[in-house]
């Protein structure tokens, strides 16, 4: 059985819509904005597809032009896509420096992902545009169209190259593969039609059509991973995080914690660890009720990722009891710490809750001869229990030994 051109292309439309609703009947709405994002590509590139099969009969001047737009916007929204899945769109905040250490050669950064962005944004308009100003010269419009397009998915190609976060490689690899393929053979049809080869052109066309089939496949598996892996690295921080405060819970702290412990202790850096409880919580709970105690909870957490540093790892380790790491950093730095946060929830508390809150703190230091982080914990969690003993509201220190310096 022989197949035509334009047989292929009402395939590879109909793909695209049956993939689109079922997507949208399994993902469902309550998708990530990346998800989203594929969801909504997938529905234009369908639009494009019909619109493209349709300008080969009427009313060619408006609907080729509009297929442009819904392809471009379809490429444009996978790239977007790509950018949440691998990190590029996480805009780092303004107070961060910028690290010691020249980046590893080669990475994508967020700069690099957003230029190609923008320049995603420029061809989305300049696309369809500048097939309809072109009018007069359909040489023009072919090789501009073509050109457009391969850059497109050229951009979109090479946004799964080099991640941001920890990703899959082999969907991204099969994604990269498809889509510079795709390319490549829309740049030779291109080639084909703007040189004159009117004789290889139905060729060009046939291997076009044919490689959209296969690549639409490929793609959809691909994009089907990557929401796979998406899934699972959102039921990791789940499992990771204290679902009232947003901060890490213990098992989320622990396990980061032991890799910076693990740093700290190769590289023969300063580390310091604070344990810290909210004074009288359980009158708070009786005196106000559990609602309002979940209200004191949620804005000693608030205030502790203000106050910590980047890099500084914040915890709650359960019930009124917080710990948070002082990366890099002596003792004299949890001092300067226990003062920030302690101003500002005398500054706040009052004014939110209706009352005033206070914390005790213990405080223990990396030494030498340390050789586990529970031996850590075990002694900022002594310094805690003498702040409380000593009557709470301030901060312990642990001198490594039998001492304990009360700030």
């Amino acid at each position: 059985m022989l197949l035509d051109l334009p047989t292929l292309l009402v395939i590879a439309t109909a793909n695209v819509g049956v993939v689109s609703l079922a997507l949208l009947v399994i993902i469902g709405t309550g998708a990530s904005a990346a998800t989203r994002c594929v969801q909504i590509a997938l529905a234009a590139l369908l639009l494009g597809g019909v619109a493209a099969i349709t300008a080969g009969t009427v009313w060619t001047s408006v609907l080729a032009p509009l297929a442009l737009l819904f392809f471009s916007l379809g490429l444009w929204l996978l790239h977007r896509a790509l950018g949440s899945w691998l990190g590029h769109r996480t805009r780092p905040p303004t107070n961060r420096k910028r690290p010691r250490k020249p980046p590893r050669p080669g990475v994508y950064y967020g700069l690099d992902y957003r230029l190609s962005e923008r320049c995603l944004r420029l061809l989305l308009v300049a696309t369809p545009l500048g097939y309809l100003l072109g009018s007069a010269s359909p040489a023009f419009q072919w090789g501009w169209s073509h050109l457009c397009l391969v850059t497109m998915l050229v951009l979109a190609a090479a946004a799964t190259l080099f991640p941001m976060r920890h990703m899959g490689r082999a969907w991204r690899w099969m994604l990269c593969g498809c889509l510079t393929g795709l390319a490549v053979v829309l740049l030779v049809r291109g080639l084909v039609g703007g040189w004159g080869g009117a004789a290889l052109l139905p060729f060009a066309d046939m291997a076009m059509a044919l490689a959209v089939n296969l690549a639409f496949v490929a793609c959809m598996v691909a994009l089907l991973a990557a929401w796979r892996d998406e899934a699972k690295a959102r039921l990791h921080n789940l499992a990771m995080t204290d679902g009232l405060t947003g901060l890490l819970n213990r098992r989320g702290w622990l396990e980061r914690a032991e890799g910076m412990f693990a740093n700290a202790m190769r590289y023969q850096q300063p580390l310091t660890l604070m344990m810290l409880d909210i004074d009288h919580f359980k009158r708070v709970n009786d005196t106000y009720g559990h609602e309002v105690g979940d209200t004191a909870l949620k804005l000693f957490a608030r205030l502790l990722r203000d106050s910590r540093r980047t890099g500084d790892l914040v915890g709650r380790l359960g019930g009124e009891e917080f710990c948070i790491v002082l990366a890099n950093t002596h003792r004299s730095a949890s001092i300067g710490f226990d003062l920030r946060l302690r101003t500002m929830l005398h500054q706040t508390a009052e004014k939110e809750l209706g009352f005033p809150l206070d914390y005790s703190a213990g405080v223990g230091v990396l030494k030498d001869g340390d050789s586990t982080l529970p031996g850590l914990i075990a002694r900022a969690d002594a310094a805690l229990y003498e702040a409380k003993k000593a009557g709470r509201g301030q901060l312990v220190q642990s001198d490594g030994g039998a001492g304990l310096t009360v700030i």
